[in-house]
């Protein structure tokens, strides 16, 4: 190989390593989303590329494909000049692959690959010298003066060689299906197609359908060849051939093939030198292999790009989210809950600073939050356990109808599969969702039973009173019993200004504030109850957006974020 040609094999190299690794990394990504069977194959693509790309680069396959009658065989033995194919009036003739090899070195692993056991050396033979096919004239290329006459088509050539393995295969339409099988494989990993047909059976459908259809995009590398021309009229020919032009265009081939369609005669030898040069080309250029990979690599992914969502989702919007984080908080019944522990909060206010003589009546109310088994807490540590009713079917109904409605605004513009599989991700904890929601709603820090510094500052003031009260029971009692017994005891003291002598104006002192303390309890408690409502409801509210976060948005923005790489992996292997 000349050092131009090897400048220019290193890029290619490496332009297929990206690409290979591109595919592999889109395949990864679409691992569970797209269709099993596109997958699978384009893993088998990779496979059997990273496969030929460590056999032999000096080497360039080339199958004969034909169906029965074509005089396949016959031809490969007149390109060959030598008989090595059997053919003959019995048909089926040829039922495994025949090779006629140039270049031993460095084949034998690639002829293993291919299945080939039935291989003739031609490199061995010297009286096959003249009819070698792996040499071809090519410009030189060295000396700028040479350079200049190669650019008017005036240049100097010289003969150069490469590695050439030419397949006879086994007919593409016979009645023995493992032939059909060989056929088939063979398709999938030779370097070079060489489709040949005849007069009679080129429109086939078999040959179109089945094969050169799927492989329209390997034009590059595909050869047509029209044998038993001699069959035909002289007249009939251009005609015949332009036909197969217009059914290889309708196949989807395009004027990238090797050469126009060739018409040829094995019997009678007609442009059998015109199709071992174009052979001969091909095996010298030594980029068959390399065009053939990037065919494969193409067709794998252009099938995943049919698979990538086509349009732009509309994704994880502000408003949906909270339209998502709202139907959480309506389906986990956190409003109950703040009113559970609002009333909680308000039954322990009383209890601290309430009237003390009415407050043995609150102890016969339940606590709402100890009900719920929300009523303790440690260190200011949320609850882990609670006997929170389970969610009902009307609220799993609400959950399962916010899961869909946000999936379905995430996955718009998006076609399948990735619409489904976003879809799929906005559900992947739903049957997990009522026990994070009891969680969230457990992991508050309700507190409702905790003092406050005002309940201390008002339950001291009421025992104030109610100690003065007592007291000026005590005093009246004593000066009542003292004046029964006929003891003579000092008149009670009077403060100046009131008529009522001290121990009734304790009593009723004490009585008048301990019911003015509880009336002011009770109005600070319910501004106190509100702050402390609003304080439980927003915490509510972000312990929800927590779950919503964590077992809905996380998903779907992964899935988004799997979808702009499986895209970025095709972008890259498209470059």
């Amino acid at each position: 190989m000349t050092p131009t040609s090897t400048s220019k094999a290193e890029p290619a190299t490496t332009a297929l390593a990206t690409t290979v690794d591109a595919l592999t990394t889109a395949l990864d990504l679409g691992q569970g989303r797209l269709d099993p069977e596109i997958l699978a194959k384009g893993r088998l693509v990779l496979e059997r590329v990273a496969t030929r790309r460590e056999l032999s680069a000096e080497h360039t396959v080339i199958g004969f494909f034909g169906a029965t009658g074509s005089g396949k065989s016959t031809l490969f033995n007149a390109v060959v000049g030598k008989e090595i194919a059997k053919s003959a009036a019995r048909r089926p003739t040829t039922s495994t692959a025949q090779a006629a090899v140039w270049g031993k070195e460095g084949v034998e692993p690639l002829l293993d690959w291919l299945g080939v056991s039935n291989r003739t050396y031609m490199d061995e033979d010297p009286a096959q010298a003249a009819e070698a096919l792996n040499r071809a004239d090519v410009p030189v290329t060295v000396g700028m003066w040479n350079k200049i006459r190669t650019s008017v088509g005036a240049g100097k050539t010289e003969e150069a060689t490469g590695g050439l393995v030419l397949l006879d295969l086994p007919d593409f339409d016979s009645v023995e299906a493992s032939n059909r099988k060989i056929v088939e494989k063979m398709a999938q990993c030779v370097d070079v197609l060489v489709w040949v047909m005849d007069p009679q059976k080129y429109a086939d459908a078999v040959i179109h359908q089945d094969f050169i259809q799927p492989l329209a995009a390997h034009g590059a590398v595909t050869l047509a060849v029209l044998n038993q021309i001699d069959r035909l009229d002289e007249a009939e020919l251009p005609a015949v051939l332009d036909s197969l032009k217009l059914l290889l265009a309708k196949d989807g081939l395009t004027s990238t093939l090797l050469a126009d369609p060739l018409g040829v005669s094995a019997r009678t030898g007609h442009n059998i030198p015109r199709l071992r040069e174009i052979l001969g080309q091909v095996a010298v250029a030594k980029n068959a292999a390399v065009a053939r990979i990037e065919a494969d690599l193409a067709g794998v992914r252009s099938e995943l790009a049919t698979q990538d969502g086509q349009g732009e989702p509309a994704g994880i919007t502000a408003p949906a989210m909270t339209q998502l984080e709202e139907g959480f908080y309506r389906a986990s019944g956190a409003e109950g809950l703040v009113k559970a522990a609002s009333d909680s909060y308000k039954l322990h206010a009383a209890e601290k600073t309430g009237w003390i003589a009415t407050r043995w009546v609150l102890k016969i109310k339940r606590d709402p939050l100890k009900r719920l088994g929300l009523h303790k807490e440690h260190d200011g540590a949320p609850i882990s356990k609670s006997s929170l009713p389970p969610l009902g079917a009307p609220q799993k109904a609400a959950l399962s109808t916010s899961l869909r409605t946000f999936a379905g605004q995430a996955s718009e513009g998006l076609a399948e599969p990735w619409s489904h599989s976003i879809r799929s991700a906005a559900r992947t904890y739903e049957e997990h969702l009522p026990r994070e929601i009891e969680r969230a709603a457990a992991s508050v820090h309700y507190e409702a039973t905790k003092k406050r510094w005002w309940w201390h500052l008002l339950n001291i003031l009421q025992w104030v009173g109610l100690a003065a009260a007592l007291l000026g029971l005590l005093w009246l009692t004593a000066l009542a019993a003292a004046s029964y017994f006929q003891l003579v005891l000092p008149d009670p003291p009077t403060v100046e200004g009131f008529p009522l002598p001290v121990p009734t104006l304790l009593v009723v002192t004490g009585l008048l504030a301990g019911i003015l303390v509880a009336t002011l309890g009770r109005a600070i408690a319910t501004v106190g109850y509100r702050m402390y409502a609003k304080g439980i409801r927003r915490q509510l509210e972000e312990n929800m957006s927590d779950v919503a976060s964590r077992c809905v948005l996380e998903p779907v923005q992964e899935e988004l974020d799997r979808l702009a790489n499986y895209r970025k992996a095709l972008a890259q292997a498209g470059k």
